[in-house]
């Protein structure tokens, strides 16, 4: 993270506003288009497993995971992931995601998806979703489909469509 004094914390409800900004500035109003975020809108993220990256008092960055299923398997759909432009390639979005998937795999979390570039997201360990394997309603390049396994082998034989909730955190 070079220089800086990164602090990662759950988010909180203060949050919010600032978090919101943030992905506007970072993604725009067509953000709203995209297959991940259709699905965000019908379920809440959780909240003790999203967090904040401040410098300082600064808020920098955010990572939030929303409960989701694949056919009948329970999963967590991980985004969005946002760093402010001026500290990006410092580290924040992979420490963000760090956190975020360990406090996962701790509270017994045993898969997250996302919609992203793997080279990234594949040092957090994602990888891409075999195709056809799963899908999501909506327009989603397959080769962006990924999947990371909490757990070794939570994978094997889970298949079907992407749909928001599952009931139960």
């Amino acid at each position: 993270m070079n220089d800086l004094s990164l602090t990662i914390l759950p988010e909180s409800s203060d949050d919010a506003l600032a978090i919101d900004r943030l992905n506007a500035r970072t993604f725009g109003p067509g953000r709203f288009a995209k297959t991940a975020y259709r699905i965000r809108e019908e379920v809440t993220h959780i909240p003790e497993l999203s967090f904040t990256a401040r410098v300082g008092t600064l808020l920098v960055g955010s990572v939030r995971l929303s409960p989701i299923a694949i056919g009948q398997a329970k999963a967590l759909l991980l985004g969005p992931l946002t760093v402010e432009p001026p500290f990006r390639d410092r580290g924040i979005g992979q420490a963000l995601m760090a956190r975020a998937l360990a406090e996962a795999k701790d509270k017994g979390h045993r898969l997250v998806v996302l919609v992203g570039d793997e080279p990234y997201y594949g040092k957090a360990g994602f990888r891409t979703v075999p195709k056809g394997q799963v899908t999501m309603d909506g327009p989603v390049d397959p080769a962006r489909l990924l999947i990371a396994e909490l757990i070794p082998g939570a994978f094997d034989g889970v298949g079907g469509t992407i749909r928001p909730d599952w009931n139960g955190r």
